[in-house]
């Protein structure tokens, strides 16, 4: 996409978020990457971004936007010391610093725009067997090459993995990109299939279930994706989407149904005559929340959230995080939740119990 944007050597190159849901490593390097081609072809950038770090890091000059004005201008240092208008504050308070939660020993809320943060509501972690345990746990993939379509080689995406997840307990799995995050949620839900190692939930071992039993764990561990603009179908209303999984397990039907996708839409924040509308209706926060309503519909034990922040500004990820944390400490029991090793570590760090 770079080079397609270089071909015709601009005198300006706008960047327009192009570091979104990228790990540390890889977004240091494409970051890199514009910096260099910027010296050689002595070209000005425009970078569009919500991240705030990228900002520190690669701009001279810094332009807030709020509800499509410019509120805020100034160099980066100027901005960053000593922001003038609420919405830069509330955008700079709104990230978790490093060693901000030392000493602290449960997780917080962050500040969100335009809100005081409440005292939060302490997650009661229960004794006794962790609700999910999992052991040597070992996903690969095979690689095939030749005309005879062979299997040539392995990828070992999960190697001999370890942990436990108690009741009432958020737990944080951070690695960079590729480094077998996802592949270990997924095949919690047996959405990959695994090589060894077991998964133990309830003390029923699940990595070997199979047709109806294997439907009734999914009821039970619920999976918020990383992309809200690919998890909801376009073609669907999203009362549609979150009323599919009472259907599948066929739990609820007509209005009783219909009253439950309400009360889902307002426990995250949503009015309920939003069920009428389509996903293309939504801004991104918005569409995380309706997963998130999706996810909560069966009364899940366990919620994996695979990097469902990570696509969305300061500001939304401060208040999904804050959702998510209001949720488990309300009525679900566990959450296990899946950062990237990104700034947005810390987030794990400031939420999570482990």
């Amino acid at each position: 996409m770079i080079a397609m944007a270089l071909s015709c050597r601009p005198a300006v190159l706008i960047a327009d978020e192009p570091t979104t849901a990228l790990d540390v490593t890889i977004q240091a390097q494409i970051l890199q990457l514009i910096a260099v081609l910027q010296k050689e072809m002595a070209m000005g950038v425009i970078f569009i971004t919500h991240d705030m770090g990228v900002v520190a890091d690669i701009a001279d000059r810094v332009l807030v936007m709020y509800r499509g004005e410019a509120v805020e201008t100034g160099s980066v240092e100027e901005i960053f010391r000593a922001p003038q208008h609420p919405y830069t504050q509330a955008l700079l308070a709104a990230v978790p610093r490093l060693g901000a939660m030392r000493g602290t020993s449960l997780p917080r809320r962050f500040p969100l725009l335009n809100q005081s943060p409440s005292p939060e509501e302490q997650n009661t972690v229960v004794a006794g067997e962790p609700i999910l345990k999992v052991r040597d746990l070992v996903a690969r993939f095979p690689l095939r090459s030749g005309i005879l379509n062979r299997i040539t080689r392995e990828v070992h995406a999960v190697e001999k993995v370890s942990f436990d997840l108690w009741p009432g307990e958020t737990l944080s799995l951070v690695g960079e990109s590729g480094c077998g995050k996802s592949t270990t949620g997924r095949a919690l839900l047996r959405l990959v299939e695994t090589q060894g190692g077991s998964i133990t939930f309830n003390g029923q071992r699940i990595d070997t279930l199979t047709g109806g039993k294997l439907q009734a764990l999914r009821r039970d561990i619920q999976f918020i994706f990383q992309d809200p603009y690919a998890s909801l179908d376009p073609r669907q209303t999203v009362g549609y989407s979150i009323m599919e999984p009472l259907r599948v397990h066929r739990l609820l039907e007509g209005d009783a149904a219909r009253e439950r996708v309400a009360w889902l839409l307002e426990r995250v924040g949503l009015e309920p005559e939003h069920a009428w509308r389509y996903p293309h209706e939504f801004s991104g926060g918005q569409r995380q929340r309706i997963c998130i309503a999706r996810a909560l519909a069966l009364n899940p034990k366990v919620v994996i959230a695979d990097e469902s922040v990570s696509a969305l500004d300061v500001s939304i990820r401060a208040q999904i995080i804050n959702l998510m944390l209001d949720l488990a400490s309300a009525r679900w029991a566990s959450h296990f939740c899946l950062f990237p090793m990104t700034w947005r570590w810390l987030s794990a760090s400031a939420t999570a119990w482990r």
